[in-house]
């Protein structure tokens, strides 16, 4: 497999570096074909702008039409093609991070907010009554697969059904369901390290352990069976879920498909109560 790793972390010698340099190793050694875009070492431009388009300026900034122009006539700026040249590549996606207030560094949600362009990852196909584009399920990601790898300071009962902080199913559904399956990924649960700041050699060696199993069935593993919007399960239209499918059941879990009508969780998160930052 091709494999792009998006990593986002401001410290290379961090536990989430070293992470990092493991999974590239392990998936090597298995004899895939890796990518790194190292966000913080590339300084990337996390705001999404006028200046990512060459087309001369429009009096009124549309960020979607400006993306969409920009993408259709070879105009956007060199960083943002060569990403997207490196998710055409990818058989698989990885985005690693470290969980910073609920959700992932701006940089890495400013990679996403200017890769993603218009015609590219969103705006993708018949929009119509009958039909909303291809998203959730379809698009130019279909057929290609996606796993986060995050890192939590808190224990893991903090993110637990009823911890503190809420489920993490539920903190990261936006990015799995969102930003990952939107565009078209097979999403696969995530890996999850928490304790940041507790891990020690033994516990680095369960990191790596547990981890290498979840990498090494990348190709493999079974995705989170979030529903797929054009199929039938979704009213048109509105986009709700039809009254049958999955009857009193609302919020996130809704949107995942466990065949009994109940309300599963996203997937599991491995990681047990190691750390890193």
């Amino acid at each position: 497999m091709n494999v792009l790793l998006v990593y986002a972390h401001p410290e290379p010698t961090s536990l989430n570096g070293s992470i990092r340099d493991f999974a590239v190793g392990r998936l090597r050694q298995a004899g895939h074909h890796v990518q790194v875009s190292d966000l913080y070492a590339m300084n990337w431009k996390a705001c999404l702008d006028a200046d990512d388009s060459a087309a001369p300026r429009e009096p009124r900034f549309n960020a979607t039409a400006a993306s969409r122009h920009a993408y259709d006539h070879g105009l956007q700026r060199a960083d943002i093609a060569a990403e997207q040249e490196k998710l055409r590549w990818a058989d698989a996606l990885i985005l690693q991070f470290p969980l910073w207030w609920f959700s992932m560094p701006a940089i890495m949600k400013g990679w996403v907010d200017r890769v993603y362009a218009a015609g590219f990852a969103y705006d993708v196909g018949e929009h119509s009554d009958r039909h909303w584009g291809d998203r959730y399920g379809e698009g130019t990601m279909a057929g290609k697969r996606a796993m986060l790898i995050v890192t939590v300071g808190g224990w893991e009962s903090h993110y637990g059904p009823r911890g503190v902080n809420g489920p993490i199913d539920d903190l990261l559904f936006p990015i799995q369901h969102g930003v990952l399956y939107y565009p078209g990924f097979d999403v696969l649960p995530p890996y999850v390290v928490y304790r940041t700041g507790r891990v020690d050699a033994a516990r680095f060696a369960d990191i790596r352990e547990t981890l290498g199993r979840r990498l090494d069935t990348l190709a493999t593993a079974a995705p989170i069976p979030f529903r797929p919007q054009n199929r039938g399960d979704y009213e048109v239209p509105a986009l709700t879920l039809r009254p049958d499918i999955a009857p009193g059941a609302v919020g996130f879990a809704a949107h995942i498909d466990r065949g009994d009508g109940g309300q599963p969780a996203c997937g599991t998160a491995e990681g047990g109560s190691t750390n890193s930052r």
